[in-house]
């Protein structure tokens, strides 16, 4: 399985693309297709028909997947854009940091 740098909750903003610019947060990370959902971001609209959870139907409008080297992950201290680094502290435990600041990332 290969690993995506981004995990669910991370706040990201997207490279390449028609939403280029914008930031959002993780709501899902497929590592298995190397995609990311994105709030807000990629939004696409669905004709759906109606179910009992949806007893109205319609078009709906949800965010497909984008690719996960299409966005880059955003500091919470220098709230910049940032490669994501890795550290072992004295415990042994493994933290990602931000490359550009050296803060440690949720």
């Amino acid at each position: 399985m290969s690993k995506v740098h981004v995990k669910k909750g991370d706040t990201v903003i997207v490279l390449r693309g028609k939403d280029a610019g914008k930031k959002g947060k993780v709501l899902t990370v497929m590592p298995k297709e190397r995609r990311v959902i994105v709030e807000k971001v990629n939004v696409v609209k669905r004709h759906t028909r109606p179910t009992r959870r949806i007893p109205q139907g319609g078009i709906m409008e949800k965010e497909a997947p984008v690719h996960a080297s299409n966005v880059m992950l955003v500091c919470g201290k220098c709230h910049r854009p940032t490669r994501v680094g890795r550290r072992i502290l004295d415990d042994g435990s493994k933290v990602r940091v931000c490359k550009k600041c050296g803060e440690v990332l949720g």
